[in-house]
């Protein structure tokens, strides 16, 4: 925590306060809604965050398809219900966090007000499904789950987080090869570099992925990029 926490704002990152995740057990997801004028709760995005390992707790990995939104929006909708008459919340932007376990039951983690998921995250609804998450809630628009789905069955599309292993010292980098990261994917998106020597990590990746070729996915979860980094 004291590496990092001055590499945002506090108003972005305030780390007097922490939760311990791996405590709360579960598949993890999260979702990018609103609450329109009238407290209804409108979903624009379902994502879920997998891991490499059950000691894994990095960030590296999130997809969404139209298996995710089919299986889990519904149950999503009548948790921010819930929240919302409890909160009397409208035309209100949030960000959540939760974990579902074995028999359902879902743990919230945390509920981010006032945007959506940070730093490109939530640009997944626009790579996946045509959505810009904030023309949607500025305007008040819905969804169309079931025309938006259709022909989207067997694909993922996927962020990957091109975070640093933790031991590496970024003074001995002199670079990260993106063009061979981008060949390792059947379908890139979209790449962003980031300045790694300010920010800790190279980028974020937005691809699309048939399920039959959810290996390259697998590799660059277990992967800690030293291939790609040149010293």
């Amino acid at each position: 925590m004291e590496e990092i926490r001055d590499l945002y704002p506090v108003q972005v990152l305030n780390v007097g306060q922490f939760i311990i995740e791996e405590c709360i057990e579960g598949e993890e997801f999260a979702v990018d809604a609103y609450f329109n004028g009238e407290g209804k709760p409108v979903i624009l995005n379902i994502f879920k965050h997998i891991f490499s390992s059950e000691s894994d707790v990095s960030d590296r990995v999130y997809f969404t398809s139209k298996e995710v939104i089919e299986t889990y929006r519904e149950t999503f909708e009548d948790l921010l219900k819930e929240i919302g008459k409890l909160a009397g919340l409208k035309n209100f932007p949030l960000h959540i966090e939760l974990r579902v376990g074995e028999d359902r039951r879902i743990q919230p983690i945390e509920l981010n007000p006032m945007r959506f998921a940070g730093w490109c995250t939530t640009d997944i609804a626009h790579f996946a499904y045509g959505i810009n998450t904030y023309r949607y809630f500025l305007k008040q628009l819905e969804p169309n789950w079931e025309k938006i789905l259709e022909g989207r069955e067997g694909k993922n599309y996927c962020l990957i987080v091109l975070d640093r292993p933790a031991d590496l010292d970024l003074k001995d980098v002199k670079g990260f090869d993106y063009e061979k990261l981008l060949s390792d994917f059947e379908k890139p998106l979209e790449l962003r570099k980031v300045d790694y020597g300010k920010f800790g990590f190279f980028g974020f990746l937005f691809a699309e992925n048939r399920e039959e070729k959810w290996g390259e996915i697998e590799r660059i979860l277990k992967s800690d990029l030293r291939e790609y980094i040149r010293k």
